[in-house]
């Protein structure tokens, strides 16, 4: 190898080191401390939109009071889960509430906070049914998370017509 071009690839390989490594600065976690943060609670948010969408209340001021509880209950879950699995949901969120993981991960355009129920909910099936199986795995937790935490409330069994669970 010439001088020349060993010094090109050590130039190169600095900027891209610095870029990457500046873009991990500004990459922020979805789960710390025992909570959702803001980008988690946001990609939630609009995950609980579109999981959600029949269930939740009608009226828009009942239905954010809905989402609300659901994004405390959703940080309990998470807050229950080992510190592996905390780990690995708040990068998938940290991951997602970027841009570019939006769209590569999720396929979504719209950013999280301006996104529809019905493109969140055609972003998660493209997840589901995507033949990369990190997509599958991503919308997996998304749902399971999303779902288990909502429908482990009494409250939502009425929607279900669920009486609840026998009594002994």
């Amino acid at each position: 190898m010439q001088r020349r071009t060993l010094l090109k690839l050590g130039v190169v390989t600095g900027a891209v080191l610095a870029l990457a490594g500046g873009a991990a600065a500004l990459v922020k976690p979805g789960f710390e401390r025992g909570e959702l943060t803001l980008v988690g609670r946001e990609v939630f948010r609009a995950v609980g939109l579109g999981v959600l969408d029949k269930t939740l209340p009608d009226a828009t001021s009942s239905k954010s009071a809905a989402l609300d509880v659901l994004l405390n209950d959703i940080g309990v879950l998470i807050a229950a889960l080992p510190a592996h699995a905390q780990a690995e949901v708040s990068q998938l969120l940290s991951i997602l509430s970027t841009t570019v993981g939006r769209y590569g991960l999720a396929g979504l355009d719209t950013p999280w906070a301006a996104a529809t129920a019905a493109e969140v909910q055609a972003a998660l099936q493209d997840m589901r049914l995507s033949s990369l199986a990190v997509r599958q795995q991503a919308y997996a937790a998304l749902h399971d998370i999303t779902a288990g935490a909502y429908f482990s409330k009494p409250d939502s069994w009425v929607i279900l017509g669920y009486p609840g669970p026998l009594k002994i």
